[in-house]
């Protein structure tokens, strides 16, 4: 079953365009942009989501990011 977003595919690709535009300006490399983003992504959580529920945001983001690498996976196979 596809997920549905509430985010339009171009307000997605126009902010993962400007993010990765900053980290080629930066000459990020591979451990320093996942580094970046993963900061990033944890002060994201910790600044805008309430205490009791981090623990659950952070779980399914990373559920989601590794189903993301496995679908991408299957794709490429």
């Amino acid at each position: 079953m596809p997920i549905l977003s509430k985010y339009s595919t171009e307000q997605i690709e126009s902010l993962m365009q400007e993010m990765q535009t900053v980290l080629q300006t930066h000459n990020a490399s591979v451990d320093l942009g996942l580094l970046a983003l993963g900061n990033l992504a944890t002060h994201i959580i910790n600044k805008h989501v309430p205490e009791a529920l981090r623990a659950d945001v952070a779980n399914s983001f990373a559920k989601a990011l590794q189903q993301s690498i496995t679908q991408t996976k299957k794709v490429i196979q």
